[in-house]
């Protein structure tokens, strides 16, 4: 169909063609699924009833094995999730395998074969170095289709999970994260995820600060679930440190460099309990030597706080 307005004539079928010849190569999108769940949260003052019912969507995304990964935020309290594909108007049934609480991911699967059918999960990449080019793939607010997004890493370290309430490594993103993004993959130039989008900060002061979850993370959940059928979660020391950058603090301790971390509680349940005491001064891990501001060498010239290499155990 063309039309005329002011004499430019335009040809609709011919634009549309070249522009769906264009979207062939992004296949890795078919990967990404929406989710819609219906929560009840339970009334902490009143246990014996529950809160009113209410519903949200998030995203998702095919890992093989006819299992989905999705935010364990996104299906909190779940009575019913139903997942929908790109380009399909049916709605699937499905259920929750496994939920990690402290690294914010949970495993879906759904039952229905028809659902699989031409399908190819995505590949998880390596974690992405600064300034490397990202894109966040998910179902955000602002309509009923799949939204593509892209910025560049911003920034890696250990970051607090708002979900779990825990420290673990975090990617920094400058691209846009909204509410119905949480879940859904984040890929780096090569189509392969590098993370799963889950959080922003959001501040009068600050901009464009969104946050992945990821390979490593992710890894350790799906490794988690392989090993032990469950999720069991990540190892902590169940210490308390302070940083020894005071050099009479140092000489006090007769610690000779500027390097260790002082252990100023130890929690009667931790299995270190058996190890550490209070007083103690923790200079290596595994090898690695801890800075006296409680940071290890991470790649070649980074560093980030020792933390990280406890919960990867």
């Amino acid at each position: 169909s063309t039309r005329k307005d002011k004499g430019l004539s335009i040809d609709f079928k011919e634009s549309q063609v070249a522009d769906f010849e264009d979207l062939e190569e992004d296949k890795f999108l078919n990967a990404v699924v929406k989710v819609y769940c219906t929560h009840i949260r339970p009334d902490y003052g009143l246990p014996w009833q529950k809160q009113r019912q209410h519903s949200s969507t998030g995203s998702a995304f095919m890992i093989g094995d006819n299992k989905l990964l999705t935010n364990a935020h996104c299906v909190e309290h779940d009575t019913q999730i139903k997942v929908k594909r790109r380009g399909d108007d049916k709605k699937y049934v499905a259920k929750v395998l496994a939920r990690g609480t402290e690294c914010d991911l949970a495993m879906l699967s759904v039952e229905n074969e028809e659902f699989w059918r031409g399908t190819e999960p995505l590949q998880l990449g390596r974690l992405p170095c600064l300034q490397d080019s990202v894109t966040v793939v998910g179902y955000p607010l602002g309509g009923d289709t799949i939204s593509v997004t892209k910025g560049v890493v911003s920034r890696i370290e250990v970051t607090p999970y708002a979900h779990g309430t825990s420290d673990l490594l975090g990617v920094q993103i400058d691209a846009a994260i909204n509410a119905g993004n949480s879940g859904g993959p984040a890929f780096n130039e090569q189509g392969e995820c590098i993370g799963v989008a889950f959080q922003v900060f959001r501040s009068d002061e600050a901009e464009n600060i969104g946050y992945v979850i990821p390979t490593t993370v992710v890894s350790h959940f799906l490794n988690d679930y392989r090993k032990n059928g469950k999720y069991t979660g990540f190892p902590c020391l169940g210490v308390l440190l302070q940083k020894l950058e005071n050099p009479a603090l140092r000489e006090s301790l007769k610690v000779p460099s500027s390097e260790g971390v002082l252990v100023r509680r130890v929690e009667p349940t931790a299995p270190a309990s058996s190890v550490l005491r209070k007083g103690d001064v923790i200079t290596s891990f595994d090898g690695v030597s801890v800075g006296c501001e409680g940071t290890v060498p991470f790649r070649s010239t980074e560093r980030i706080a020792f933390r990280y290499l406890t919960s990867q155990k």
